[in-house]
């Protein structure tokens, strides 16, 4: 399995971005997938969770109701809409994938290389 994440960049606060996450392997849908994200200085956290086939997700309270992952099984991608960013959502962000991943755990098995998002205040 392999994971490449793109979509960072530099936005204002209160701005939107979008994250995508390429999967390479067999058996996409099989995966749980998250993202994690993080920060300058900081251990990397866990953002959102959606599972297998997308009909459950989770999110920290830090960004539920402005963050929004989904998943496309046909064409191996897991995306993460964030709006209303703030400058706290600074941050390197991550796409990982378990086959019984759990929301919270930092126990993933594959992740992907990080892409940067940099929200100015």
């Amino acid at each position: 399995v392999q994971l490449q994440a793109s979509g960072g960049g530099l936005v204002q606060a209160g701005g939107s971005l979008r994250l995508s996450c390429a999967f390479s392997g067999r058996a996409f849908s099989y995966y749980a997938m998250a993202w994690f994200r993080q920060a300058p200085g900081k251990e990397r956290e866990f953002v959102t969770r959606i599972s297998t086939a997308g009909g459950s997700t989770y999110y920290v309270d830090s960004v539920r109701g402005r963050f929004t992952i989904s998943r496309d099984n046909a064409k191996n991608m897991v995306y993460l809409q964030m709006n209303s960013l703030k400058s706290e959502d600074t941050a390197v962000y991550y796409c990982a994938a378990d086959e019984s991943g759990r929301p919270l755990s930092l126990d993933w098995k594959y992740w992907g290389q990080g892409t940067v998002v940099t929200v100015s205040s």
